[in-house]
């Protein structure tokens, strides 16, 4: 009886591990099936056909805008403000007088000094005849000369000063908000207010060492400000002799014309530089373009399968790149899902 109990046992735990072993090897084969499945199947992704095009190749840079002419008025010579003889925000001519410092003190130190000019030139008069007479020495004749040189050059130095309590505009231009009033005691230090000539108006921007040889004196930009869609012109009139070290960069200046006085020095302007027209230029979708540590990279579709390509790449815009080598006229280049994509990865492309 225990020998049929044993035999009966022996046979449920075989059938049990027989079933065991059949679903353990199906699970184990339909993950394999799987695996090779999702393996070969391919990605669907999106393409387009690779085409030659004119391109014209504009460089957009950022610049900043500046008054052609500006300056800070102060006063050469301290005093008491007498009088004031601009308006604040207007327009003033080259020349005018801006302000006027007391003189008065300054004046009579000139009629002091004239006396004494006139006095020295009398000595000196003296002596040159007591000279010709022998009667004096030639070191005394020389002592009265000097008197009267030293006489003039005092008389110069009052009149210059006298000069500068005038104060007049240096050019022509739009004089800012004044800081003093009639009466204010000033000194060269104080600064009176800020003369900028906006007729004409600087835009200075800067561009990569690798386009400094394709710009030139002459040429023309366009830019724009914020807050308007106006498109303006300005003229490139120099630049600067050498890259700057620190940021490879070359330092251009253009000028334009502000006779609508709309543009204000001090704002950002978006400048778009002109640069070489390519004729058979191949421009692609940037989000077609990897990045990676050797350069950038694209993938192409080739037999079915992804292809990686390096290239190289310039100038570019807010939707494609300029792509100078490594891509040419009728490959099928992928434009979505290149992130994950891999060398040689099957793949059902979309052409768009």
């Amino acid at each position: 009886m225990k020998v049929k109990h044993l035999i009966y046992t022996l046979l449920i735990v075989g059938i049990g591990s027989f079933i065991a072993y059949r679903i353990v090897s199906n699970k184990s084969k339909n993950a394999d099936s799987k695996k090779f499945n999702d393996k070969d199947m391919p990605t669907t992704v999106n393409g387009i056909i690779v085409k030659t095009s004119t391109f014209d190749n504009n460089l957009s840079l950022s610049g900043s805008i500046e008054a052609n002419e500006q300056v800070e008025i102060h006063s050469e010579v301290s005093g008491i403000v007498e009088g004031i003889f601009f308006t604040e925000g207007t327009n003033v001519s080259k020349g005018q007088v801006l302000f006027k410092v007391n003189d008065i003190e300054l004046k009579a130190q000139l009629r002091q000094t004239v006396t004494r000019e006139g006095l020295t030139a009398e000595n000196e008069r003296r002596a040159k005849l007591l000279l010709q007479k022998e009667a004096i020495s030639q070191e005394e004749y020389d002592i009265a000369r000097a008197d009267h040189a030293s006489a003039q050059a005092q008389s110069q130095l009052i009149r210059a000063q006298i000069a500068k309590t005038a104060v007049k505009a240096p050019f022509s231009g739009k004089i800012g908000l004044r800081s003093i009033s009639p009466g204010t005691y000033i000194t060269p230090t104080v600064l009176v207010a800020k003369l900028v000539n906006t007729s004409k108006l600087k835009i200075t921007f800067s561009i990569p060492e690798k386009y400094a040889a394709q710009v030139q004196n002459g040429s023309t930009i366009d830019f724009t400000v914020s807050g308007s869609q106006k498109v303006y012109n300005a003229k490139i009139y120099a630049i600067e002799p050498e890259v700057a070290v620190e940021t490879r960069t070359l330092q251009i200046r253009a000028i334009a014309d502000n006779v609508d006085g709309k543009l204000f020095p001090g704002t950002f302007a978006d400048v778009k530089l002109p640069l070489n027209i390519i004729k058979d230029a191949i421009v692609v979708p940037t989000e077609a373009i990897i990045p990676v540590q050797s350069g950038k990279k694209v993938y192409i579709a080739n037999m079915g399968k992804a292809k990686e390509v390096m290239v190289e790449a310039t100038t570019r815009t807010d939707a494609s790149i300029l792509v100078l080598s490594g891509l040419k006229a009728g490959d099928t280049l992928i434009t979505s899902g290149v992130m994950t994509l891999k060398n040689d990865a099957p793949i059902k492309v979309k052409v768009k």
